[in-house]
């Protein structure tokens, strides 16, 4: 119970379903109420997809390129990290996707399912979480399925991202981005740690 707490706790630290809401209500700002419903919809479901096929096709690219587990680890916890920094220290989640947004018309896809809700960070994260080498298929189907509860969690946020952006505001979402990069970050130092240790200790 508490390892499946732990990965979905991960799992909204990475996919940062807050951080999104800012983004979600710029891309959206042209279109009526319903339609908005229509885009959170069907962002969260292919930000999903996306997801699913990393977690079932990562892996096989990373066998296939013959890439050891260690240095998985390690290059995916190097990658995590930067990733967590940018949160961190950069402008922000919120404000750097939102500088993006050019084409109004088309941002179900760009920026809203990607990167904001199935981020670089997020694709990384997922397939480090499912590991052929670490899990077995069991875990695996487990979570894909937390990945599913986040995402749906993160598609009720933003069907009500109007209420969360009135009650938390711009500068508390911009605080709560910075500290899911700092849980980010801490897990991505982590697996660099034991990806090292782990090949010297087999060598």
């Amino acid at each position: 119970m508490v390892e499946i707490l732990t990965s979905i706790f991960f799992l909204i630290a990475v996919i940062d379903p807050i951080g999104s809401v800012p983004v979600y209500l710029e891309a959206t700002k042209e279109f009526d109420a319903i339609y908005k419903r229509k885009i959170a919809i069907r962002a969260a479901g292919i930000a999903f997809l996306i997801l699913l096929f990393f977690i079932i096709i990562g892996q096989l690219i990373l066998e296939g390129m013959k890439v050891s587990l260690d240095a998985f680890q390690v290059s995916g916890g190097v990658i995590l990290f930067l990733f967590a920094l940018t949160m961190i220290f950069g402008d922000g989640k919120p404000e750097r996707e939102k500088s993006q947004i050019t084409d109004y018309k088309h941002v179900t896809i760009f920026p809203v399912a990607i990167p904001s809700i199935a981020s670089p960070g997020a694709i990384m994260a997922v397939v480090l979480l499912t590991d052929n080498h670490i899990y077995t298929i069991e875990q695996q189907a487990l979570t894909t399925l937390l990945v599913l509860i986040v995402i749906i969690l993160t598609a009720l946020v933003l069907l009500a991202a109007s209420v969360v952006q009135e009650k938390i505001g711009s500068y508390g979402i911009t605080v709560i981005s910075k500290i899911m990069g700092l849980i980010l970050a801490a897990y991505a130092v982590q697996s660099i740690l034991s990806g090292i240790s782990h090949f010297f200790n087999a060598a």
